[in-house]
């Protein structure tokens, strides 16, 4: 049960008068992956702490499970499908010069507005280790930083546990699991970087409003991070997702991702090397949320700044022996959202919720006026309530816009292409959470099929012809 307490209409006023907002979003973090979510093994106290001081949303979801479009949809408040926006871009292009992205909306506004590292579309490694802007968005900032590290080539015990079953090549760059015990400190690598200069901004512009957002690049590939946060992780104690005998026969072909266990030529101890390494990445990146939110209470902040904290999708750690994002599977599209707002009392809110509802809630909170156009929906009204209802599922989509999942209380249904020619899933959530057993071709399910085929087609329809021509 949530208690709230009741304020008074002028101090409301005036603890929120112009907020400030502190905007961190971690890369390819599942929500499994957060201790005050579901997994006692992680260890994530100071998000953890942020949970337990904010509205923490367990149903939570991805527009697309992939960084560079789903990034686009959460800043310009536009689903992928409305705005054609599926790459590694910004989105900028695709939905036009007139449009504000959130942060914009804040700089017009009067607020300083920062950005620090991986906002939108960067590369990682490669951008990260150049230290350039990747596919930024410079319309939406006052100032900019990046975060340059050395990411796989870090000095240290290196090992790549994909396509490298017997060890011959201890590095590899690129987007794979290269798995790095750093020598030296936080601040050698580009997460305590940019929570070195997060926390500098916090002291040099408290006396005027700001949006500053901060990119954290962890835990996202390659697995690199001082070696002490490898410590409480010894890869032999991880326990694996249970290996399903014909695990594949019901899942179509396009539900199969694109980096698994087989694939990658994994042994059951590189699996283990790889959910361990990971857990070390999200408790470094944790540890740099820690040092920011400590700043921000110590340069006395909290009374009036809006913490978000969430990430740009999820990541599969084996489930299924699938690996990394990409698919439509509950561990790739579900993510950690937390938010907490001055005078808010803490509460769990169990409604579903998009990434895209961050974009209309911020604004809100503000007090700004977005645009109508904009296809999330505000979750403020969760914060005194936290049991209201926003939304009857979630969305998603990936595979280019033709893949799609409709996620209720009770189903995950996906759907590849728009006519279902490259197959179904659907999964009873309330008794397959972990989505072993696809009904979708079970006779006895054949009208559940069918509505949510009709709710797809709604929603496509909804998507679509949503106005994207109204200006600010």
């Amino acid at each position: 049960m949530c208690f709230c307490f009741v304020y008074g209409k002028a101090q409301r006023k005036k603890s929120l008068k112009k907020p400030n907002v502190l905007f961190i979003i971690a890369d390819d973090l599942t929500a499994t992956a957060v201790s005050s979510y579901e997994n006692v093994a992680a260890n994530t106290p100071h998000i953890d702490r942020l949970a337990s001081e904010g509205t923490k949303y367990t149903r939570a979801y991805t527009q697309y499970p992939v960084c560079g479009p789903s990034r686009a949809s959460l800043l310009f408040g536009y689903y992928p499908n409305a705005t054609g926006t599926y790459g590694y871009v910004s989105g900028r292009d695709n939905v036009g010069a007139s449009r504000k992205s959130l942060p914009e909306l804040f700089k017009d506004n009067g607020y300083y507005t920062a950005r620090v590292s991986k906002i939108y579309h960067m590369g990682v490694p490669i951008d990260i280790e150049t230290g350039s802007n990747g596919k930024d968005d410079e319309a939406s900032w006052t100032e900019r930083f990046n975060s340059q590290g050395p990411e796989w080539t870090a000095e240290g015990e290196a090992e790549l546990v994909q396509n490298n079953p017997y060890g011959l090549k201890p590095r590899k760059g690129g987007n794979v699991m290269t798995i790095v015990k750093a020598d030296g400190g936080d601040l050698v690598h580009s997460d305590g970087k940019t929570a070195e200069k997060a926390m500098e901004l916090l002291k040099q512009n408290k006396k005027k409003p700001f949006f500053l957002a901060v990119g954290l690049v962890r835990p996202h590939v390659p697995f690199v991070a001082p070696k002490e946060y490898f410590e409480p992780y010894p890869h032999q104690q991880v326990v694996l997702p249970p290996k399903v005998e014909n695990d594949w026969d019901d899942i179509p072909a396009r539900g199969i991702n694109y980096v698994t266990s087989v694939n990658g030529k994994m042994s059951e101890e590189q699996e283990k090397k790889a959910v361990a390494a990971y857990y070390a990445s999200v408790s470094y990146m944790d540890a740099q949320v820690g040092k920011i939110l400590r700043t921000l209470k110590e340069e006395g902040l909290e009374d009036n700044t809006i913490v978000v904290f969430t990430s740009d999708h999820g990541f599969h750690l084996g489930e299924h022996r699938f690996w990394m994002k990409v698919s439509l599977h509950e561990e790739s599209v579900r993510v950690p959202m937390i938010i907490k707002v001055p005078g808010k009392t803490p509460a769990v809110c169990n409604s579903f919720a998009e990434l895209l509802d961050l974009y209309p809630t911020l604004a809100e909170l503000a007090g700004l006026k977005a645009s109508d156009a904009l296809q999330g929906k505000s979750l403020v009204n969760t914060m005194d309530n936290p049991t209201t209802k926003v939304r009857e599922y979630a969305f998603s989509v990936t595979q280019g816009g033709k893949s799609f999942l409709i996620r209720n209380q009770k189903w995950a249904y996906i759907q590849y292409d728009e006519d279902a020619g490259a197959g179904m899933e659907l999964f009873d959530m309330e008794h397959d959470a972990k989505q072993y057993n696809n009904l979708a071709y079970n006779p006895h399910y054949a009208k559940v099929v069918e509505t949510m085929k009709r709710t797809l087609q709604e929603k496509l329809k909804e998507v679509r012809t949503n106005d994207l021509d109204i200006q600010y």
